[in-house]
């Protein structure tokens, strides 16, 4: 993979002995937020994230205890980006092929399966595009700019 996505705030994870993903919560900053033009839900995932760093905590079932439940917990982080260092928090940010370590699991046993980032257009996306290419993607849609404004016409 030539490019790789930094991870946020409701990326996917996955214990590699656990039966059902869980979602990554960011508890250690509040300040940092990507992907999102309000930045209100997205924050930054970094490798000081650990603990019960997840929204339930729990991978489902464990193998490695006999199929109890897992009371998921990351005591550290490895393949996170060390260029990009927050002040807030000396955290490095995660990548979406960073792992997890979780003490019964062992090293590297949980995997991000989704880094958390989705795509958001906005108004000024529609307006920066090319005309041409948006009707030829979207051929039902006239896309109009008057006075800095864009109005999204459904033909009928």
């Amino acid at each position: 993979m030539s490019e790789k996505h930094l991870v946020c705030q409701g990326a996917t994870c996955q214990c590699k002995f656990g039966t059902t993903p869980d979602k990554l919560t960011v508890k250690t900053q509040s300040k940092r937020y990507i992907n999102e033009k309000d930045g209100s839900k997205k924050l930054l995932a970094t490798h000081v994230d650990i603990g019960a760093t997840f929204e339930k905590n729990t991978f489902g079932s464990c193998k490695k205890m006999n199929n109890s439940p897992c009371q998921a917990v990351v005591t550290q982080w490895s393949g996170y980006y060390d260029k990009i260092i927050l002040d807030d928090n000396k955290g490095k940010a995660l990548l979406e092929d960073s792992k997890a370590t979780c003490p019964v699991g062992g090293p590297d046993c949980i995997t991000i399966i989704n880094h958390g980032q989705t795509a958001e257009a906005s108004a000024q996306n529609v307006k920066n595009a090319d005309k041409e290419v948006l009707a030829e993607m979207i051929p039902f849609v006239n896309f109009i700019d008057q006075e800095s404004h864009i109005q999204l016409n459904v033909l009928s």
